[in-house]
């Protein structure tokens, strides 16, 4: 799996975990040097508190476009860690 903004591979990985319609990226498979961390975060009941990443490629910010769960639920613990992308940001095969 790919994920793709503004024409760049932010993450490519061959171990993606599937949850919700999203592919989490094992964090080891992203292009680190396009994330920036956020102060956002969020509350799922059963996955726990998400965490958000900005992407910048050059002068183009994509706020808040990829989350990751740092110690989630139980419930949810394949995806600790793992980063899904939204807002624009293209996950292909």
């Amino acid at each position: 799996m790919k994920a793709i903004w503004k024409g760049v591979v932010v993450a490519e990985s061959e171990n993606t975990e599937l949850i919700e319609g999203n592919h989490y990226f094992p964090k080891e498979d992203i292009n680190t040097e396009y994330f920036k961390e956020s102060e956002t975060r969020t509350i799922c009941s059963w996955k726990g508190t998400a965490s958000y990443y900005t992407l910048e490629i050059g002068k183009d910010r994509n706020t808040d476009s990829a989350w990751f769960y740092p110690d989630p639920k139980e419930a949810a613990y394949a995806i600790k860690g793992m980063v899904a992308f939204w807002k624009g940001v293209e996950v292909i095969e």
